[in-house]
């Protein structure tokens, strides 16, 4: 991918993703954040039930609406407790959002979170 595109990528925090609906298999889409952090991006969220995740988990492929373009990709699960811990403390204001919301252990041991591989 383009490093410029990912710079302007890495910058836009609001982005919609397209999802295939695990039962009706009709396309879902919605508005989501996302972050860049490490190299990665990743979209999260509060602990509890989301449908954009266990759509994902059924059909991991998705489509990205972000920058006027529709990007193909699928995602994978994060499960490292480590990088959790690093994204869920890192300085970010928007981050730290999420920490008003829950606590620092039942965000990394229960909020959704994939990270977003873009294939173009």
């Amino acid at each position: 991918m383009d490093d410029r595109l990912v710079t302007r990528l890495a910058a836009t925090r609001t982005i919609e993703i397209t999802t295939i609906g695990r039962r009706s298999g009709q396309s879902v889409r919605i508005e989501i954040w996302w972050f860049h952090f490490e190299n990665r991006f990743i979209i999260t969220g509060t602990p509890g039930r989301r449908g954009w995740l266990a759509n994902l988990r059924a059909e991991p492929r998705m489509t990205v609406h972000a920058l006027g373009q529709d990007l193909p990709a699928s995602a994978r699960l994060v499960t490292d407790r480590a990088f959790r811990r690093r994204f869920f403390t890192q300085p970010n204001a928007e981050v730290g959002w999420y920490l008003s919301q829950s606590s620092l252990d039942e965000l990394v041991d229960t909020a959704p979170m994939i990270e977003a591989l873009l294939t173009t």
